[in-house]
């Protein structure tokens, strides 16, 4: 019975023992300061085989030519030069070791095939460590750096692999490291396939890489597959032009909306509008300093603290300047248009005076910061709520206009003043407001603006003009108008950016305008009524 025990015993340890080796890699390290060349490479082989991330700085500390045995326990360290002596580090857990002179260290040689061993051995330990993310970074780089040296290994972690997505991702560094291998042409053309299904110019960049070595007979396949790939890219550039257009529409809808407010009941062609988006943007840059000297904590909520903020200090502007200057200019354009242009400088140079002339911090909430891939958009958080928010205004607008009664007053005194004024309706009070809605909306898209734009004294001479295309495009007056205009503005620039400049694309968009003014004088969408026909 007991000598049937010791047995049992003896083969339990006989066989425990390696496991127990290859969960302890320092053993196997330190065989490397007495082994040859041949004997280093399979033992890190047999390192790789650990999976211990704990190796890592050794494996690399050995391609570098910095791993050294200590002659007076036979210890492998890892060495620094430190002054005449070595610095010594452990291997594995990275703690100092203490200093000793060179010539108590025993360097360990290294050639270029062990080199090629420690690449290898490290890609392995990646490939086959126990941490998800590690073995995910590790197909990501077979992926980008394609090598016919580790098509088996690649090949031996995927066989081991059980996540859906390492999975994925370690099939496609197969099939980019099997391009690059001696493989039968059948497996190459399987490959071909993988890499076309990957897209993007990463792809075509690995499959012309590979176009000179392949056989003449995968020709077709390759170039089909690269006109594939080239195909869905002009695809999604399309669909990226039209999202760039959006949110350029966007932006315009937002600085032309209170614009075509004032434009079209009044009739006054107000060259301070583009300063009222800018006091908004300072309005915005006043309450985050506010914020972060008092309330830190607030920070994310600076943005909807700003909005009426913005909203009640243009509004109160524009109903002082509506109220001490344009009301004694109704009915003179050229005057008005001096004047407001007078009004603009003014406030331009009193911005100048207090926040000076440099560009001011605007911070960004947590919420609009980064970006997201759809598809093959790439769409930034900022402006993706700049577009919700521009949207919200519109209707906000739009439910004020058709559905309250100052809406209804405005819109009398756009069809025919003369009329709203023999019903009653005190149409100065209706211009005064109306003046100070334009500018008070303006002011809240200088609060989106200040997200994407520097925050500066010129800030509104850089959207007043294409502001006043927008209005009279759509129809001055008509927010759906304004809505269309705005959009279909922003996307033709983005789509002859490419092609001719930015430059040049704006010149043609005014051509383009002055041309459909000439067909269609009050724009896309005509108010009608007997003062306006007439």
């Amino acid at each position: 019975m007991i000598n049937r025990l010791l047995t049992i015993l003896f083969l339990f340890f006989a066989f425990a023992a390696p496991s127990f080796a290859q969960s302890d890699p320092r053993d196997l390290i330190n065989a490397l300061g007495t082994a040859n060349f041949k004997q280093a490479e399979d033992l890190l082989m047999q390192i790789a085989a650990t999976g211990d991330a704990r190796v890592v700085p050794a494996l690399e500390a050995f391609a570098e030519g910095d791993l050294y045995v200590r002659k007076s326990d036979g210890a492998v360290v890892i060495t620094k030069t430190a002054g005449a002596n070595l610095a010594a580090t452990e291997v594995l857990t990275g703690e100092a070791a203490g200093e000793a002179p060179k010539a108590a260290f025993t360097k360990i040689k290294v050639n270029n095939s062990l080199r090629r061993a420690i690449r290898s051995a490290l890609g392995g330990l990646t490939l086959l460590s126990p941490d998800r993310t590690v073995r995910l970074q590790a197909a990501q780089s077979v992926l980008q750096s394609p090598s016919a040296e580790n098509l088996e290994l690649v090949e031996t972690a995927l066989a081991k692999e059980t996540d859906t997505e390492v999975k994925a991702r370690m099939e496609e560094a197969r099939a980019v490291s099997l391009l690059a291998s001696d493989r039968s042409i059948e497996d190459k053309r399987a490959a071909i396939e993988t890499v076309a299904s990957l897209g993007g110019r990463e792809a075509i960049g690995i499959l012309m890489s590979v176009s000179g070595t392949l056989d003449e007979s995968l020709k077709p396949d390759l170039d089909k597959a690269i006109a594939g790939i080239e195909g869905n890219l002009a695809l999604w550039d399309g669909l990226q032009n039209v999202w760039y257009g959006l949110s350029l529409g966007s932006v315009l809808l937002l600085a032309a909306i209170g614009l075509a407010i004032t434009f079209g009941v009044m009739g006054i062609i107000n060259m301070a509008h583009g300063e009222m988006v800018m006091i908004g943007a300072y309005s915005t840059f006043m309450v985050q300093q506010v914020i972060r000297t008092g309330y830190p904590q607030l920070f994310d909520w600076s943005l909807a603290i700003a909005l009426p903020v913005a909203f009640l200090v243009t509004a109160v502007i524009g109903l002082v300047i509506e109220r001490g200057i344009i009301r004694f200019l109704y009915g003179r354009p050229l005057e008005t248009l001096l004047a407001t242009w007078g009004i603009s400088l003014i406030l331009q140079q009193s911005i100048r005076t207090i926040f000076g002339p440099t560009n001011q911090e605007v911070g960004n909430p947590s919420w609009m910061s980064g970006s997201f891939a759809l598809g093959g958009l790439t769409i930034t958080w900022n402006r993706l709520w700049i577009v919700i928010f521009s949207l919200s205004i519109f209707f906000a607008l739009l439910a004020l206009m058709k559905r309250s009664a100052f809406g209804l007053q405005m819109r009398a005194v756009t069809q025919n003043r003369r009329m709203a004024s023999s019903m009653g309706i005190r149409t100065p009070w209706v211009d005064a407001f109306t003046f100070a809605l334009g500018s008070g909306v303006a002011g809240i898209a200088g609060v989106a603006l200040s997200q994407i734009d520097n925050v500066s004294p010129n800030l509104g001479q850089a959207y007043i003009i294409d502001s006043f295309m927008v209005v009279v495009f759509g129809g001055v007056g008509n927010l759906w108008g304004t809505l269309v205009g705005a959009l279909s503005l922003g996307i033709l620039n983005k789509f002859l950016e490419p092609s001719v400049g930015a430059v040049l694309g704006k010149i043609l968009v005014l051509v383009l305008i002055i041309l459909f003014i000439q067909k269609r004088p009050r724009g896309l969408f005509a108010l009608k009524g007997r003062a306006v026909e007439a």
